[in-house]
C-alpha cells in the first residue's frame, strides 16, 4: 500500500471518534443553550402569574396564542415542605387546540399566599423535537465529516507530493541505477536536510557498489584468464598418460573422473569468462542476425545430441528475423535456451519453439515450477543435473541485458515458460 493510501486511511479513521465527540458536545450544549433560554421564559411567565394571583388581579388567559400553558393546583402544607419549591424537566403534554402532545419544557413552582395555603404553579413550553435534533446534527455531522475528510486528502496530497519529490525522485534513480552501467549521479535537487542526507547515503552505497562490482568483474576475468593456462596444462598431462601409459582398470577409470572434472571446470572457466566479458562489454560489434534461422539450425543438432531422450521438439518459427547483435552473443542467447530446455525436459516429452511479433518463447514440460526471483542468477540450479555449470541461464540474462532484451520465465499447466523479447518489434518476412 502507497503512503500516501495509508495517510488518508488513518485521516479518516482519527476524524471518525473526533467528528461523533464533536456531535456529542454539540448536541448537549445546543440542548443547554435551548432550555436555558426556555427556563429563563417560564421564570418570567411564572413570576407574572404568581404576581397577580397574589395581588388578586386576572390571571392571564390559557389560550393566549403561545401554546403555552399553566395549572395551579392547592396542596398541603407536608406535600410543600418535602418537595423543592423550583424545579425545571421535561415531559409530554397535551395541547387541546392542536389536539396532540408535544415535547414541553415544565417549571414546578411552589408558594403560598397570605393566608398560608400552599398552590403548586406548573407553567409549559412547548420545546423541540430531540430526534429531530438528533437527526440534523447526524446528517450535518456526515455532511461535514466528508466535507473534511476530502479537504483534508486532498490538502495533504498536495503537501505530501510537493514535500516527498526529492523521494520520488531518489526511487525512480534507484528504479534505473544497474551496476556496470554508465548512469547519472544521485538527484540532490532539495534543501531538506533529511533528505539531503538520505541522498548522500544512496550516493555512497553505490559508489561502493560500483566500486565492488568492478573489482568482482575483475577478479574474475584475471582467476579466469590465469586459471586457462594450467587447465590446459591439466588437459594435457592426463591425455598424455592415457596414450603413452600401460595403466591398470582402476587407474584408467580415475583418469577419466579426472578428465571430466576437468572437462567441467573448463567449462566453468569459460562461462565465467565470458560473463565477465560481456559485463566489461567487450563486445561491441553488432552484425544482422537472422534469430528464425539460428533456432533453425541449432533445435536439429540438440535433437540429435539427445536423440535418446526421444524429446518431442517442435518449431513455429518465422522465415526470417533479423535483429542486429553480435553473432557470438546471438548463438549464447539461443544455444543456452535451447541447452536448458533439452536438459531439463524429461525423456518423453515435448518442447515447443515459437517466435512471433519479435517475442521468442520456449516451453517445455515440467510439473514443478522454478524460483522466479532466482531462476537468472550465477549458480542457482532449481533441479540439479550432471554436468551443468549453473551458469547458462546467467548468460542468457547477461546477453538480455546487454541489449536491453526482456526476458521472463513462468510456469502455467504444467509448462515451463522462457520467453524473450525484442525492445522493437521487427516484421516478419
Amino acid at each position: 500500500m502507497k503512503l500516501i493510501y495509508r495517510i488518508a486511511l488513518r485521516l479518516s479513521a482519527v476524524l471518525i471518534p473526533l467528528m461523533a465527540l464533536w456531535a456529542t458536545l454539540f448536541y448537549f450544549m445546543t440542548v443547554d443553550e435551548i432550555n436555558d433560554e426556555a427556563d429563563d421564559a417560564l421564570g418570567d411567565y411564572s413570576e407574572l402569574i404568581i404576581i397577580r394571583m397574589l395581588a388578586g388581579r386576572e390571571l392571564p388567559p390559557l389560550n393566549d396564542g403561545s401554546n403555552n400553558s399553566y395549572s395551579i393546583t392547592p396542596i398541603p402544607r407536608e406535600y410543600a415542605e418535602s418537595k423543592s419549591h423550583i424545579e425545571y424537566y421535561d415531559a409530554e403534554v397535551y395541547i387541546p387546540e392542536k389536539e396532540e402532545t408535544e415535547p414541553a419544557r415544565i417549571l414546578s413552582t411552589i408558594f403560598c399566599d397570605n393566608d398560608d395555603n400552599y398552590y403548586e404553579l406548573k407553567v409549559a413550553m412547548p420545546t423541540f423535537e430531540k430526534e429531530d435534533l438528533v437527526r440534523t446534527i447526524l446528517f450535518w455531522i456526515i455532511l461535514l465529516y466528508f466535507t473534511l475528510l476530502i479537504t483534508l486528502i486532498g490538502v495533504t496530497t498536495w503537501i505530501f507530493h510537493r514535500s516527498m519529490r526529492p523521494l520520488y525522485d531518489l526511487l525512480q534513480w534507484l528504479d534505473r541505477f544497474t551496476p556496470g552501467k554508465p548512469g547519472s549521479p544521485v538527484p540532490d535537487n532539495t534543501n531538506i536536510t533529511e533528505f539531503h542526507k538520505l541522498n548522500q547515503a544512496v550516493q555512497e552505497a553505490a559508489d561502493r557498489s560500483l566500486v565492488l562490482f568492478e573489482q568482482q568483474k575483475q577478479f574474475i576475468g584475471n582467476a579466469s584468464h590465469e586459471l586457462q593456462t594450467p587447465l590446459a596444462i591439466l588437459g594435457n598431462r592426463i591425455e598424455w598418460l592415457l596414450d603413452n601409459t600401460e595403466p591398470n582398470e582402476k587407474q584408467v577409470e580415475e583418469l577419466f573422473k579426472m578428465q571430466r572434472s576437468l572437462n567441467h571446470i573448463v567449462r566453468l572457466n569459460k562461462t565465467l569468462l565470458l560473463l565477465t566479458k560481456i559485463e566489461n562489454g567487450q563486445f561491441p560489434e553488432s552484425s544482422p542476425v537472422d534469430i528464425a534461422a539460428l533456432i533453425g539450425e541449432q533445435a536439429p543438432l540438440y535433437n540429435e545430441i539427445y536423440e535418446s531422450r526421444h524429446i518431442d521438439c517442435h518449431l513455429d518459427l518465422p522465415d526470417h528475423f533479423v535483429v542486429s547483435m553480435n553473432d557470438s552473443l546471438a548463438s549464447t542467447l539461443v544455444t543456452n535456451l535451447l541447452k536448458n530446455a533439452y536438459v531439463h525436459t524429461e525423456p518423453g516429452h515435448r518442447i515447443d519453439i515459437s517466435l512471433h511479433n519479435g517475442t521468442l518463447t520456449i516451453a517445455n514440460d515440467g510439473d514443478t515450477p522454478l524460483d522466479a526471483a532466482h531462476i537468472f542468477d550465477r549458480f542457482y540450479q532449481g533441479h540439479k543435473k550432471e554436468g551443468s555449470t549453473g551458469l547458462g541461464l546467467a548468460l542468457v540474462k547477461a546477453v538480455c541485458r546487454y541489449y536491453n532484451l526482456h526476458i521472463e520465465y513462468r510456469h502455467a499447466n504444467g509448462r515451463h515458460y522462457f520467453i524473450v523479447t525484442w525492445p522493437l518489434k521487427r516484421k516478419e518476412k
